[in-house]
């Protein structure tokens, strides 16, 4: 029987179960009792027959190997060529040395050193990495095994997972906003109302800053509270006419709670006051009512400048005949707008226009 091995290949042979020698390209034949494994004259080299001592116990691959001890806190990659070609899992390996060469990184500590290329490092197993995001916007705290080591800017992290709890707590650093909505306040002059109020409110310093859950809580009960305590010491006409002065008494008092929360408000202010159904068609009565008031002031008042107006007109005109007279022609103009035609019978008709004119002994207008 023979077996041919090609020029990437190499033969070992092996004779009633023992090693002899490694085999180049050729055609051999098989001996009695023996066999010819045949590898492959790249990468890692694996015999089912042999381990690497055995191997390296032969001069040829002795010289065209190298044995590769990966201890459990290293990461070793293997480069073909100056290119990637496998991740080399812990434990003893034996390589051929032909184009291939070795990166090795210390993994004893969770976070992966700077001088590390990620385009390698990102080809491990992911059960071998532990992967963070950072978005846009926000900031995170970076803990090792509950020990918070250093801040972190946005961006993709990679940590090797060597068995130490990893984690990254993210702080959103845009501004927030939060709705305090329905809060049944009673008025000092005992008259129930619902106020809605909003605030916005972000993060001055992420490192020294609580939970970000907990300070949105801890700012909206802060603004419960001081809600609660302004809007009761003012009657209802007053809480209607003051809005700008509770906003500014329930924001003072929100900063002051942010600025120990290491945050800021932004911006605050009361949305909606919204009254009882009797309390409101009550006010809207009164609203129509001085409305109307307002109206009858407004038409008596144009009136008295109407009744005035033509006082001053009949005075003018009772001095001023020619005045008069203009006034008459006036309205006769008016008539004669709107008409269409004249029928005129018997009678003296130059007589009659010159009465209806005021003219007499052939006066001229």
């Amino acid at each position: 029987m023979k077996t041919m091995i090609h020029e990437n290949e190499r033969g070992l042979l092996f004779v009633k179960g023992k090693f002899v020698k490694c085999l180049g390209a050729g055609t051999y034949r098989v001996p009695r009792r023996g066999e010819i494994e045949v590898v492959r004259a790249a990468g890692e080299l694996v015999s089912a027959h042999a381990d690497a001592d055995t191997l390296l116990s032969d001069p040829v691959l002795c010289e065209q190997t190298e044995r590769v001890v990966v201890t459990p806190q290293q990461a070793v990659i293997r480069l073909q060529d100056g290119a990637f070609d496998a991740v080399v899992p812990a434990g003893e390996h034996l390589f051929w040395k032909k184009g291939g060469s070795f990166l090795r990184f210390d993994t004893s500590r969770p976070e992966i050193a700077a001088d590390v290329p990620l385009s390698f490092v990102e080809k491990w197993a992911p059960f071998l990495l532990v992967r963070a995001d950072v978005k846009d916007g926000e900031a995170g705290k970076l803990y090792f095994d509950n020990k918070f080591v250093r801040m972190l800017e946005p961006g993709k992290y990679l940590f090797w997972a060597n068995g130490t709890q990893i984690g990254v707590k993210t702080f959103c650093l845009r501004p927030q906003i939060v709705e305090v909505n329905g809060q049944e306040i009673l008025t000092r002059d005992k008259v129930g109302v619902r106020i809605n109020f909003t605030f916005c409110y972000r993060l001055t310093d992420a490192e020294r800053a609580e939970d970000a859950s907990d300070v949105r809580s801890l700012l909206y009960t802060a603004a419960q509270l001081a809600l609660r305590a302004a809007a009761g010491t003012y009657t209802l006409d007053e809480l209607l006419e003051k809005k700008d002065e509770l906003c500014a008494c329930v924001r003072e008092k929100l900063e002051q709670n942010a600025a120990g929360l290491y945050a800021e408000i932004c911006e605050a202010g009361v949305k909606d006051i919204i009254l009882p159904g009797e309390i409101r068609d009550i006010m809207n009565t009164v609203l129509v009512a001085e409305k109307r008031a307002q109206a009858n002031v407004v038409t008596r008042r144009e009136e008295v400048a109407s009744t005035r107006s033509l006082l001053n007109t009949a005075r003018l005109m009772e001095e001023n005949p020619t005045l008069y007279k203009l006034k008459e022609l006036e309205y006769v103009e008016k008539i004669c707008e709107r008409v269409g035609s004249i029928s005129l019978s018997g009678g003296d008709i130059v007589g009659q226009l010159q009465e209806i004119l005021h003219l007499r002994n052939g006066g001229k207008t």
